[in-house]
């Protein structure tokens, strides 16, 4: 095996960030997916309040 053929500790560390892997807690991969659903739970508000021309707290029965 040269060399060439092992990663760098650069490449391996750019690999675990990209791919955390699951675990129970505060890890890197609950807070990606959390982000992630934060982010279309966000968009899919905006969208409601677009073609329903309420806000939310409207919408909900709040106001």
């Amino acid at each position: 095996m040269t060399s060439n053929d092992t990663p760098s500790a650069n490449e391996t560390s750019l690999e675990s960030y990209n791919r955390p892997e699951p675990a129970f807690g505060w890890t890197a991969y609950a807070e990606q997916i959390n982000g992630r659903f934060a982010m279309i739970g966000f968009v899919a508000l905006l969208i409601l309040e677009w073609f329903t021309r309420q806000d939310f707290f409207t919408w909900v029965g709040l106001r």
